[in-house]
């Protein structure tokens, strides 16, 4: 694999205004479709035919609702990084091969060659927190996980399974991780956030990104699209084991996901817009909380800028955080004193 940033253009998304409420019940959608955009636009040049004004006020009120959507000044062109694996600083036995060639990006690449049908992966890192993934078994397939923990030692090992909770070590290899980019992990795709150029969720974001002018308006698109769009999935959430991994495909297919899904989703649009984002799960206070962080240049991570409660998905306000200040207010909102995080992907 070669890593590439790609570029690509689709559909333009129209837009009035921005509006950002901290309730899922008060959010509202700020976007009109293409294809309403289209049909208004062969209205509009119909009835002007000959440079006709309009017949009364009604035609020229919807004469300017459908005017072609302004661009934003931001930069709506999608750019998906595509992790390497070139086999440059290897780790391998019999049973996994661990390719450690872009750590400095902030990921490893890590392949399950045994036999067994059930094997975990864990990955230890400076700040002593453990993250337990499941590996592919059957056959060989190469995967992507993060090293969100900073610079600083990892110890990566590989556990197959004996019986019932049973496990045995088959693989183990500390790696020394210094970043080039402390945002290589919240920019890349990995096996929780799954996103490629020609994702589905990728093309609607760039549409949602089309008229914003700064990355707090493209959060508020996403997660309109998100509420207006994405129903939760009851029936799934009944059902779904451990070790579910999100489709993104899927979600915006069926239009339907339970709260990974939901998450994974928000993550890949706003990491394919150059949005720096982490899935986190942790408690607010008392409460056990899923949550969406960003960074926003000129204010730096916002913890929990969009929220689930277990019941409902919320945004909080971030023009606040823009537009005070307030050296109090910005300190609350960059410190993660503030959310207790239990994980982050």
């Amino acid at each position: 694999m070669n890593m590439i940033k790609k570029l690509k253009a689709d559909r333009l998304f129209n837009k009035n205004k921005i509006a950002i409420f901290l309730a899922v019940g008060l959010a509202s959608m700020a976007l009109v479709s293409c294809e309403s955009a289209d049909e208004g636009a062969t209205r509009t040049a119909s009835s002007n035919i000959g440079n006709k004004p309009a017949s009364s006020p009604a035609e020229a009120a919807v004469t300017e609702s459908t005017a072609p959507p302004v661009k934003g000044e931001r930069d709506n062109t999608s750019v998906c990084l595509v992790p390497e694996a070139p086999g440059t600083t290897v780790y391998e036995n019999e049973y996994a091969h661990l390719d450690a060639s872009n750590i400095s990006e902030g990921y490893i690449v890590v392949r399950y060659t045994g036999d067994s049908g059930k094997v975990k992966l864990q990955i230890t890192g400076p700040n002593e927190i453990t993250y337990t993934y499941n590996l592919t078994v059957g056959a060989p397939t190469d995967e992507v996980f993060p090293l969100q923990s900073g610079n600083g030692q990892y110890l990566v090992n590989v556990f197959e399974n004996l019986q019932g909770t049973q496990y045995t070590t088959v693989f183990s290899q500390m790696v020394d991780v210094t970043l080039a980019n402390e945002f290589g992990p919240f920019l890349y795709p990995n096996q929780y956030c799954t996103f490629s150029a020609d994702s589905l969720a990728v093309k609607k974001a760039e549409e949602l990104a089309f008229t914003c002018n700064n990355d707090l308006e493209v959060v508020s698109e996403v997660y309109n699209f998100m509420i207006e769009n994405i129903k939760y999935d009851y029936d799934e959430a009944e059902t779904v084991q451990s070790g579910y991994l999100p489709d993104i495909n899927e979600v915006m297919t069926t239009k339907k996901g339970i709260c990974l899904d939901y998450s994974a989703l928000m993550c890949s649009m706003l990491r394919s817009q150059r949005i720096p984002t982490r899935m986190e799960i942790g408690y607010a206070g008392t409460a056990y909380h899923a949550w969406i962080s960003t960074y926003i240049k000129d204010i730096g991570w916002v913890n929990g800028m969009i929220q689930f409660d277990g019941k409902e998905w919320s945004l909080m306000d971030p023009t606040f955080a823009s537009n005070t200040e307030e050296k109090a207010l910005k300190d609350f909102i960059g410190d993660g004193k503030n959310y207790s995080v239990k994980y982050i992907y």
